[in-house]
């Protein structure tokens, strides 16, 4: 069977997810620079970078499909956490999460030719009380050294999470109900069962 798209991602979670929609889909690099510029919303961010990938994918494909990429941030009172450098900073950055809400903001962009569209999700997560020797032991897991906030809400650090109000989806990677009905518009859709 062919190729309905191109995933411009690494991200195993998000091709997990497209092959879980029945979606067959190939690999494409779409690697941009992923620095906030000073004052830019967690929103605008998440977007800006998703289109990035998403052009820089399409940029090299050599099938004429759609290229979809994305991008999720973790921003807590306004400020974008990003990825840990280290265990040390994991740490700091799960005791800032605790027993506070955040956002997590997921941005998905689909080019296909000159055509763009694009959608954003945030979703509220409430964190309760994280024991600072749990955190430490989670950071030196390895887990949350490669995630943005330093946590994977599917993994381990679930078990701190009291709510969450919005696309849980979203916060592993790829909000799939906005991304299945993003990709309707270019004519791709989701296996029937």
């Amino acid at each position: 069977m062919s190729v309905q798209l191109y995933l411009a991602s690494r991200s195993p979670r998000r091709a997990a997810f497209l092959a879980a929609l029945g979606l067959r889909h190939a690999l494409i690099d779409g690697e941009v620079p992923e620095v906030p510029r000073p004052g830019q919303s967690p929103q605008d961010y998440a977007l800006e970078t998703a289109v990035a990938k998403a052009r820089a994918g399409a940029a090299n494909a050599r099938l004429d499909i759609p290229v979809l990429a994305a991008d999720t941030d973790v921003a807590i009172d306004g400020e974008i956490l990003g990825k840990p450098r280290d265990a040390d900073d994991a740490v700091a950055m799960l005791m800032r999460l605790a027993n506070r809400p955040h956002q997590v903001v997921s941005a998905v962009a689909v080019v296909h030719g000159a055509r763009l569209e694009t959608v954003v999700t945030t979703t509220e997560v409430l964190f309760g009380v994280i024991d600072e020797r749990d955190a430490r032991a989670y950071a030196d897991s390895g887990e949350p050294l490669d995630k943005a906030g330093a946590y994977g809400i599917q993994g381990h650090a679930s078990r701190w999470v009291r709510a969450v109000h919005g696309s849980y989806t979203g916060i592993v990677g790829l909000p799939l109900y906005e991304t299945a009905e993003l990709l309707g518009r270019f004519g791709v859709h989701t296996a029937r069962a």
